[in-house]
């Protein structure tokens, strides 16, 4: 059962920005977070809503299984990356790299926070999905943090 936060997210939002977790916590079908996941992966795949993320995300998801020697792990994120329908790969262009330095300077993010974070304001996102609370620094975005899903059940 998906908690009533989530949807009202989601419906606040036509272009809603995800972190790397999301799609980790989606592909390994993490026990905690896997039906939030698979509701917003749900809703970007009809096209409720337009799914973006940085094209670090990517590099962060292969690190594991390429450690690990699990090619069916990383031909699982090449497929669902690749392919899923109504997702926007934002990549770390001048731009995006700018707007990265100034939300590390003022919030205080790590490198790879704040490239996620200047990827979904630079997609036009209105909505960052992640489960790091750091992103609730960043005020030019609304997060949703998972973690707070789970309290409201």
């Amino acid at each position: 059962m998906v908690v009533a936060p989530l949807e009202k997210f989601l419906k606040r939002h036509s272009t809603v920005a995800l972190d790397t977790s999301v799609f980790i916590y989606f592909v390994e079908e993490h026990p905690d977070y896997f039906q939030f996941c698979d509701r917003i992966f749900e809703g970007v795949e009809s096209g409720l809503i337009k799914g973006t993320t940085a094209a670090l995300s990517l590099m962060e998801v292969l690190v594991q299984p390429y450690r690990m020697k699990k090619d069916d792990l990383v031909y699982k994120f090449y497929s669902l990356f690749s392919t899923y329908p109504n997702l926007a790969w934002i990549e770390l262009d001048l731009h995006v790299a700018d707007l990265a330095a100034r939300l590390r300077a003022e919030h205080n993010l790590k490198t790879p926070d704040s490239i996620q974070a200047a990827s979904a304001i630079a997609s036009g996102a209105t909505g960052f999905i992640c489960n790091d609370g750091a992103f609730r620094r960043v005020k030019e975005i609304e997060c949703l943090v998972l973690d707070d899903l789970l309290k409201s059940r």
